[in-house]
């Protein structure tokens, strides 16, 4: 490492030059703006592609003045949220509850054998720190704080649908845009857009672990930069793994995608011989195409999730940019690495991470 350090000296004007180019190309709008500090996610958090009670006619709730008139009381609240705020409590209602409960129930009994080891050691946590139970709906405060105290991952109500770009940018500073309502009481085992039983049921367990939050992050931090077509393969890497990803553990196939974990008639079928499974590559699983509003005909299985993390790392290699970034967890920021300062910076961290390592291996010797 100082040996590379010290080889840097004599690429200064290598780096300028290139710094140069890179600030040309943002000059001229030609790299997608992308943010760089956690308050910069204030800047679109409202540019939504949906508002509160604009509903499709297809929507269990079209029909629901009374229904759409409170989902609009969430997207306010979300609307007006900005980095930094307490996010503010929901007194949810008995019907809501009640809803709350059909789906709490039903998929607690599938969990034991069909999710994946890591969700089902968080899950009783959940329980015990945050209010999950049959009859309460969590606040998105109290769990995001737990999250915190994991892995560093937080909530951020959103008031509707994120653009893709938007919203994996947002994982790229482990912060999760979660919605704050409830899917219509009608179909309580069914919901055309993410609500909160998605979001508290399928998500939140796993982003409560250290793997799944950094191979999360992974994807978020492919995404500042990347041209739009890539924007539309990362994306579909994260429908594959992070919304609908199952994984192998030990000599059984195990569900970790939040589309899954939520939905009680598709974890059942996802683990039957019915849909077709795949090995999990990026590089074919970004160009599968995928249906939204019924059962995934095809799933993708990973080895690990470290595996997975690998193969997601690789991918993002290449897509072209003229620059790689890194995560600064004291600033919660996002660095670009484009030049010698900062390359001379991220060695030394690694220097001082490399030091730690060796002297507790020492002691464990």
């Amino acid at each position: 490492l100082y040996l590379w350090e010290y080889s840097l000296k004599f690429t200064f004007q290598f780096d300028l030059m290139f710094f140069f180019f890179n600030s040309i190309i943002l000059s001229l709008g030609i790299m997608p703006w992308f943010p760089n500090d956690i308050q910069d996610l204030d800047r679109f958090a409202n540019q939504i592609l949906s508002y509160g009670s604009e509903l499709d006619a297809d929507h269990p709730g079209f029909t629901d003045p009374e229904y759409r008139a409170r989902r609009k009381e969430f997207a306010d609240i979300a609307y007006h949220y900005r980095h930094g705020q307490a996010i503010p409590k929901v007194e949810y209602t008995e019907a809501e509850r009640a809803t709350w409960g059909i789906v709490f129930k039903e998929l607690k009994t599938l969990y034991p054998t069909h999710a994946c080891r890591e969700h089902n050691r968080v899950f009783p946590l959940l329980e015990k720190y945050c209010g999950y139970r049959q009859d309460n709906i969590p606040q998105l405060e109290d769990v995001s704080r737990f999250l915190q105290s994991c892995t560093g991952f937080r909530l951020r109500p959103v008031a509707g649908l994120l653009s893709s770009r938007d919203f994996l940018a947002g994982l790229a500073f482990r912060v999760f845009h979660s919605t704050q309502y409830i899917r219509h009481g009608s179909k309580p085992t069914y919901t055309p857009e993410p609500d909160i039983c998605h979001e508290l049921l399928g998500h939140v367990p796993l982003f409560a672990d250290p793997s799944f939050a950094q191979f999360s992050q992974e994807i978020g931090l492919a995404s500042l930069g990347a041209p739009d077509e890539y924007i539309e393969k990362l994306a579909t890497v994260y429908w594959f793994t992070v919304e609908f990803g199952l994984c192998k553990q030990g000599s059984e196939i195990k569900a970790y995608g939040a589309g899954l974990l939520s939905s009680f008639g598709e974890l059942q079928y996802c683990l039957t011989d019915k849909p077709r499974l795949e090995a999990f590559d990026p590089d074919k699983t970004s160009g599968q195409k995928y249906p939204i509003t019924e059962y995934q005909p095809v799933y993708f299985v990973a080895e690990s999730f470290e595996d997975a993390k690998e193969k997601v790392r690789k991918f993002a290699g290449t897509i072209p940019k003229p620059f790689s970034v890194r995560y600064n967890p004291y600033t919660q920021s996002v660095e670009v690495l484009d030049n010698t300062q900062q390359l001379r910076n991220l060695a030394d961290s690694i220097n001082s991470e490399l030091g730690k390592l060796c002297e507790a291996l020492r002691k464990l010797e």
